[in-house]
């Protein structure tokens, strides 16, 4: 392994969202210019707000938590992670929250994926809209009360649907009883 980690870095290919990369043995991707990603939890009243969008890598519609990149739109690679939060919360689910907590920086898919996200708290939510995302993005919201979470994951598993890895966090309580 120490050969892979003293291995010069070597871009394959580069794209305007992401790069692939290899050092030794490893082939990766990163996003190009250090973009890095939001991820909303947003839990009140014994609800949680997720999205549904349909994602071309994988070919059907995921449900998610509601997420976004950082600096995506005018701010910039320097804007808050708490901010961009904030804005993605409510374009894609129509909610504006009035304490956005961070809770830890996450790495997503570390062997094989170099983006990580900042995992955001959402507390004291209003509804402002109807959601759905930008142009384009055609995003469903779900809220979901969370002593049902575990049937409207496997629901949407029946009908074809990709469930996101943090949705772990969620059904992680379940997990460890069984």
């Amino acid at each position: 392994m120490t050969a892979d980690r003293d291995a010069p870095e070597r871009i394959a290919w580069e794209g305007r969202w992401i790069v692939a990369k290899q050092r030794g043995r490893w082939e990766y991707v990163s996003r190009a210019r250090s973009i890095r990603a939001a991820v909303v939890l947003a839990v009140e009243d014994g609800h949680v707000l997720l999205v549904e969008q349909y994602r071309v890598p994988l070919g059907k519609p995921c449900i998610e938590l509601p997420a976004g990149l950082i600096g995506d739109d005018d701010s910039g690679p320097d804007e808050d992670p708490l901010a961009a939060a904030g804005r993605e919360l409510e374009e894609e689910t129509g909610y504006r929250a009035a304490v956005l907590e961070d809770a830890g920086e996450f790495w997503s898919s570390p062997g094989m994926v170099s983006e990580s996200f900042t995992l955001v708290k959402a507390r004291g939510l209003t509804k402002t809209g109807e959601g759905g995302g930008v142009e384009g993005e055609d995003i469903i919201v779900h809220r979901v009360p969370l002593s049902d979470i575990e049937r409207f994951v496997a629901g949407a598993r029946a009908d074809g649907k990709a469930v996101d890895v943090k949705l772990l966090l969620l059904l992680g309580a379940r997990l460890l009883r069984d």
